[in-house]
């Protein structure tokens, strides 16, 4: 390991860094991605121990990587060949981690966390989405605003991200005062009773199902909601419209294309995209016209669809999931994160919209800018996981729990793992499974199953420890005979788990 060295440059290059996002607004038109993207190639190439290393194992010749069309015939990197393949120094610029100045972790599927460090520099991608946000949705340039940070703390993405971003945003001169009682819920509704009456605004973020929980638990204790004009700023989860009205109707929100907005995030490069009025418009037209819908997602599902700016986040699409190139502490270059989705360019989202007898942008008032940047949509990895709470719940810890040996015997192995929402709009966590051959139903054993379950999902998965509050972590688990046609259908490969709603 390199010895340790005072980095007597680094002021210089912070300053002017945070100098430029400081005085910078954020961009309403797309930049050229691609070819920044082509040169944060060769940068990393150069400056990456890990990558060039990559590319040198797949015969690939950084400077023969001329165009955009070559760029687009790079090999993809993702976590398994590329972040769990090399030392986490070699993946930071010059092999140096101790360039960056703080971690993010999230949980992968053993339960084994991954690491991601960044610097502060990294955070100004991040606080231009929330500045969007802030900026053109809540009217917060003009508006005293308490930004409530409802996400887990600690070293889990969210939080300590939000939090800072946020800052960010009050240090560049908006009236921002930001509060972090974490996933308390006791502590926040303390914050907002006791802060929120000096606001013009109080914007609550965090993961939806426990911001509903908020709302709930606060109208529950006599808390008028409507007296603080309240904001919400979401992420980690795909939510319905009919969701949104719901709460926003609870909290006294009357304008559901200004009052909420979703991020889409992950702890690999922070915040890529984020809800704006025209997004938010877009698919409340979509979630009513399911048809149309399927015509431009190709799935009757509603994704998440958010705009983006390609400078910052440059999105690629292949066999129907995303990849994006971005600079963070690790810089990733065409990253395969597995989600289901798509890129749609400006100009052909509205036109589609006008095509359907809608537009889009018609809401915006005289003095609000249309951002006149790409959609990107996201399903989220509904092959693999199950985003609860924020949490991504991963098949792998569910089969730990029934492999206890009082349970192991009595089912196959076999399961589907769901998060669905009830009649209330509430999100649960349940386990379909498979009993062995020969094996009745037993309403004695789907309370034990799902004990077991809890119990390896907190061991095993940090993330849905700390996000998931302890009321929702007990799963509700159904017992299926075996070859059950509408779960376990026999001579079909297996699919532990399905779309909230897919039968």
């Amino acid at each position: 390991m390199e010895p340790a060295v005072f980095d007597e440059d680094r002021p210089g290059r912070v300053l002017a860094g945070l100098r430029e996002f400081y005085e910078t607004r954020p961009a309403t038109t797309p930049g050229p991605g691609a070819e920044t993207a082509l040169a944060l190639f060769h940068d990393v190439a150069a400056t990456v121990p890990a990558y060039g290393s990559f590319l040198r194992d797949h015969g690939v010749d950084p400077a023969a990587v001329r165009t955009v069309e070559d760029f687009a015939r790079l090999p993809l990197l993702d976590k398994e060949s590329y972040h769990r393949r090399y030392p986490l120094p070699q993946l930071c610029r010059h092999g140096r981690l101790d360039a960056c100045d703080m971690v993010a972790v999230s949980s992968g599927s053993s339960g084994s966390p991954t690491v991601w460090p960044r610097s502060v520099l990294d955070e100004r991608h991040v606080a231009a989405r929330f500045e969007q946000v802030f900026r053109d949705g809540f009217r917060a340039a003009g508006r005293s605003t308490l930004a409530v940070i409802c996400f887990a703390l600690g070293n889990w993405v969210g939080g300590m991200y939000t939090a800072a971003s946020c800052r960010h945003l009050a240090a560049k001169g908006y009236p921002i005062t930001v509060a972090t009682p974490g996933n308390d819920l006791d502590e926040i509704l303390r914050v907002v009773g006791e802060l929120g009456p000096h606001f013009d605004q109080v914007v609550l973020l965090g993961y939806p199902p426990f911001v509903k929980n908020v709302v709930d638990a606060g109208l529950a204790r006599g808390v008028d909601w409507p007296a603080y004009d309240i904001r919400l700023v979401l992420a980690g989860e795909v939510f319905s419209e009919q969701w949104r009205d719901l709460v926003g109707g609870r909290a006294g929100m009357t304008d559901p294309c200004h009052d909420s907005a979703s991020l889409y995030g992950t702890a690999d490069a922070g915040v890529l995209g984020n809800e704006t009025p025209v997004s938010i418009r877009a698919r409340r037209f979509l979630a009513g016209r399911p048809e149309a819908a399927r015509e431009l997602f190709g799935d009757s599902r509603l994704p998440t669809l958010v705009q983006y700016d390609p400078v910052s986040r440059y999105f690629e699409t292949r066999d129907g999931t995303l990849l994006f190139t971005g600079d963070n502490g690790v810089p990733l270059i065409r990253y395969h994160i597995a989600d289901e989705g798509g890129v749609v360019p400006f100009d052909a989202m509205v036109e589609f919209c006008r095509k359907h007898d809608f537009d889009p942008t018609a809401g915006h008032s005289g003095d609000e800018a249309v951002p006149k940047l790409p959609f990107v949509y996201v399903f989220g990895r509904s092959l693999f996981t199950v985003s609860f709470f924020g949490a991504n719940v991963y098949p792998e810890n569910v089969t730990v729990g029934l492999e206890r040996a009082d349970i192991g015997e009595k089912v196959t192995g076999k399961f589907v793992l769901l998060a669905e929402e009830d009649a209330d709009r509430d999100r649960r966590l349940s386990v379909v499974v498979e009993l062995a051959p020969g094996v009745r139903p037993d309403p004695g054993l789907a309370p034990v199953i799902a004990e077991s379950i809890r119990a390896e999902l907190l061991r095993l998965n940090s993330e849905f420890a700390h996000y998931v509050p302890p009321e929702y972590q007990t799963p509700a688990v159904v017992l299926r005979g075996t070859g059950d046609p509408e779960f376990f259908p026999p001579g079909v490969k297996h699919r532990y788990t399905r779309p909230s709603g897919a039968n």
